[in-house]
């Protein structure tokens, strides 16, 4: 229905007809955002009920009676050209529900009025049509309660004992009709037009109330802000082919696009709750029109739809209709490419609808939560996913209880290496102590198990046997429910819905990567951890860190080599690793297949590395032991340094690459080498490490007879080393910023501790915005990369720049990386498809 402006008389002009404010120019400043919402459902072409809207400021003029009664023939105009013809006649009169809107969304808005008109000439009347004299006179009821407590000025001590003596509707109407004649000395008007002057100042007091003025407060909203009244015709038909109802356009559990929703026979009442309902295909008439509805509102909307709408004698037309808010990630994926598929949005567009935070939700397990679970303990979410275990805590408990079949999940205050195999023995770590940065939360991500660390009110007795957080204490063996996605940790079981990414979701990235600038890689150290990678969308590893590959089993390795009693048995220890990673290294290299692989030399503190007190094999090895402690060893003699001090490292590494290397390339496969040296601080430190790896591949080109090509590269984590980018990509053909530690040093944080800590008072108190170890710090780490980037692509313009940090799998962090130029990130397996949305959304907001 199209009506001119000229259709009504100029007076009535204050009061706009559902569909021309839009023409008029007109916006929710004027008109609130119901005014809009309607305004785009005639727009288009869809069904709605006949209404107007009295703009922003003008909802008093409706208590003259002029301007009431002028409102209410244009209703009637508006019903009449509308779906529902012979609106007035003395068998079904037109009755009217007055809402109300702001110019922003509102959830602390007066309450709904209906069956404003309605009085003792007419009731009997619509009793006989609807048939239902109960739903008439609740509805009547609610409306005659609403106008005497807010624009009568009715006791509201003396409504609540009418009510209390009154509890059948048919007696309060009576009732409720005398005591408001008794206070005011008037009998309540059965004039429509007086009605609805007096409904309009009902709600505009509720509006100007305290009650109103502290839910504005609540919600940080303006003292001031004004509502729209928007008056709707109300036609009540016959019960049983009349009534109201609402649906929503897809299952959200699925995603996939499935009207449904309930619908209740009757009169529509200003009762929010008015029950279950029956089932939507009951409504009737049929739904196919909604289905068709649906279709055209998605598409405009941009979301999954919901409606509300109103059915007289068969006939349907929308109340209302809008986005469902937080959907879920299921929901979103499946619209985002049916609309792309349909042509309704481009695939850019699709992209752009599934924020890449949301996406985890799809990628892991969650706990499926009722309100009732008792929380233990809350710390930092290390690794997403969920899971169910017995609590184990040690690591031979551990390996012990999943030997047995059982979920464990470990409990601990710290982790170390010599604790890897307990972590991918068990099915979840919860730490006391540690960040997201910490060795725990590390392994975690890598092998996809859910984490909470910084637990710092859990108190572990492992000699007891018991785990206590407040007053509540569980023994090992006792069974908890974890959700590294938040955090939480808690009691008992909680039910998992496991992850449940759908081909749609692959699609969706499909499209992500044809925008998406950056390259995404994965940090993996082990042919499992990388095939996983490459399934979840990984274009090669940026860091493979050596050390991980001498943990558990093979952690006696390296210990002989630090511990190491004279050159004889150094040069044997050096042997026996070389050969341990080349047998590695091959595994790994042919899973890489093809693609790049950055392989970081050895970059671990040496106490990781050391027995544990009563392990050593004598006390002269204890001796040398306790003569390596230091005390700061992240600081300490680790990475380039080590290699300066035990010269035999890198080569031997190195050669154990190249050779693995020359074995699979005899198999047909050429990866992409790439050689990093860690913790560079000194130009001279990086020089000599490169000629260290050079010396190695010509040893090995030498020996085989193969020339390997390979680049060789540097990882910026201190600050100086991206001070001197310029310098260190003299020698380097690559940089690659390990931000985990360059947050760290640039800060002056000891990661770890800092979380357990500080952090979150400095969260709380507004001194920080996130974790810096979580979301990269742009205005002090950033500016160290924007710096680093700019002059080493000075020295060379070639120069290849990535990031291997956990930030590299942070949606924030990539779109400040994707600005400076980066050309890939790397992170852990299981965020690899985040990072892939997230680079495409960074490019889309760059264009």
């Amino acid at each position: 229905m199209t009506l001119s402006e000229n259709t009504f008389p100029a007076t009535t002009r204050a009061a706009v007809p559902y569909g021309q404010g839009r023409a008029r120019g007109l916006g929710a400043d004027v008109l609130g955002v119901h005014g809009v919402e309607m305004d785009n459902l005639v727009a288009l072409g869809l069904p709605v009920v006949p209404g107007l809207t009295v703009p922003i400021g003008a909802g008093s003029g409706l208590q003259d009676h002029q301007t009431a009664t002028t409102a209410i023939d244009l209703l009637e105009k508006l019903a009449v050209r509308g779906i529902w013809p012979a609106v007035r006649t003395e068998r079904r009169p037109m009755l009217m529900h007055l809402r109300c809107s702001a110019p922003v969304p509102v959830s602390a808005l007066p309450p709904a009025i209906s069956v404003i008109g309605l009085s003792s000439r007419n009731i009997d009347a619509l009793v006989e049509v609807i048939g239902r004299e109960r739903d008439i006179y609740d509805s009547w009821a609610a409306n005659l309660r609403f106008v005497a407590e807010n624009a009568l000025d009715v006791d509201v001590d003396d409504l609540d004992d009418l009510a209390d003596d009154h509890p059948d509707s048919r007696a309060q109407v009576p009732a409720l009709l005398e005591l408001i004649e008794e206070s005011t000395g008037a009998p309540f008007p059965a004039d429509p037009a007086e009605q609805l002057g007096l409904a309009a100042k009902a709600m505009l007091a509720r509006w100007a109330s305290p009650r109103g003025q502290r839910a504005r407060r609540a919600l940080s909203l303006p003292d001031d802000l004004g509502i729209a009244l928007h008056v709707r015709a109300l036609r009540l038909g016959s019960w049983n082919e009349s009534g109201y109802g609402s649906a929503i356009s897809r299952d959200l559990e699925t995603g996939r696009f499935a009207p449904h929703g309930v619908f209740h026979l009757g009169v529509r009442r200003a009762d929010p709750n008015p029950g279950p309902g029956d089932p939507l295909d009951q409504t009737p008439g049929g739904v196919q029109i909604l289905d068709q509805i649906f279709a055209t509102l998605e598409p405009h909307l941009r979301g999954v739809a919901e409606v509300e709408f109103e059915v007289r004698d068969r006939q349907l037309a929308l109340l209302s209709a809008q986005a469902v808010e937080h959907p879920g990630p299921r929901a979103i994926t499946h619209l985002a490419v049916d609309l792309a598929t349909a042509g309704s949005i481009d695939r850019s567009e699709a992209v752009r609808m599934l924020e890449p935070d949301l996406m985890q939700d799809l990628l892991h397990a969650q706990l499926k939560l009722t309100g009732s679970e008792q929380l233990l303990a809350r710390g930092l979410p290390a690794s997403p996913g969920a899971a169910i275990g017995e609590i184990a805590l040690s690591s031979d408990r551990a390996i012990q209880l999943a030997g047995q079949g059982k979920n464990v999940i470990l409990v601990a205050s710290e982790t170390s290496p010599a604790d890897v195999p307990a972590l991918l023995a068990a099915t979840a770590v919860v730490t006391s102590n540690g960040g997201l940065a910490s060795h725990a939360a590390v392994v975690a991500r890598g092998a996809g198990r859910p984490a909470v660390c910084g637990a710092t009110t859990l108190r572990i007795d492992a000699n007891a046997g018991t785990v206590t957080a407040g007053e509540v204490m569980l023994r090992e063996g006792d069974t908890v429910s974890v959700n590294g996605r938040t955090g939480d940790v808690y009691c008992g079981t909680v039910t998992i819905r496991p992850a449940e990414p759908s081909a749609e979701l692959e699609v969706l990235l499909g499209w992500a990567d044809e925008i998406r600038r950056l390259r995404v890689r994965t940090n993996a150290d082990n042919a499992e951890d990388a095939a996983t990678a490459f399934r979840l969308g990984a274009e090669g590893i940026g860091l493979c860190r050596t050390e991980h590959q001498f943990l558990g089993d093979q952690l006696p390795l390296v210990q002989r080599l630090v511990l190491a009693e004279s050159e004889a048995e150094e040069i044997e220890a050096i042997a026996a690793l070389t050969t341990a990673q080349q047998s590695d290294f091959t595994d790994l290299l042919r899973v890489v297949g093809n693609r790049p692989i950055t392989v970081r030399l050895l970059d671990a503190p040496l106490h990781e590395f050391l027995p544990a007190d009563g392990e050593y094999r004598d006390e002269a090895q204890a001796q040398r032991a306790a003569d390596t402690h230091e005390s700061n060893p992240m600081l300490g003699l680790r990475g380039v340094r080590f290699a300066m001090v035990q010269q035999k490292l890198y080569p031997a590494q190195a050669e154990a690459l190249f050779r693995a290397w020359v074995t699979v390339n005899g198999e047909g496969l050429q990866p992409q080498l790439e050689v990093m040296i860690p913790l560079v601080s000194l130009p001279g430190e990086l020089s000599k490490a490169i000629e260290q790896v050079r010396s190695a591949a010509a040893d090995v080109e030498q020996d085989t007879g193969v020339a390997i090509p390979y680049l060789v590269g540097s990882m910026v984590e201190t600050p100086r080393a991206a001070l001197l980018a310029e310098s260190l990509a003299e020698d380097a053909q690559f940089l690659s910023f390990g931000t985990n530690d360059l947050t760290q040093l640039t800060y002056g944080f000891s990661r770890d501790d800092v979380e357990k800590t500080m952090l979150t008072h400095y969260l709380e108190h507004g001194l920080l915005d996130d974790s810096p170890f979580a979301v990269l710090d742009t205005d002090g780490v950033g500016a160290l990369i924007s710096m680093a980037v700019r002059s080493a692509q000075q020295a060379r313009p070639e120069v290849k720049l990535g990031v291997c940090g956990e930030h590299g799998g942070d949606p924030a962090s990539i779109a400040f990386l994707d600005s400076v130029g980066l050309h890939y990130v790397s992170c852990s397996p299981r965020r690899v498809p985040v990072a892939r949305l997230a680079a495409a959304h960074a490019a889309l907001e760059s264009r």
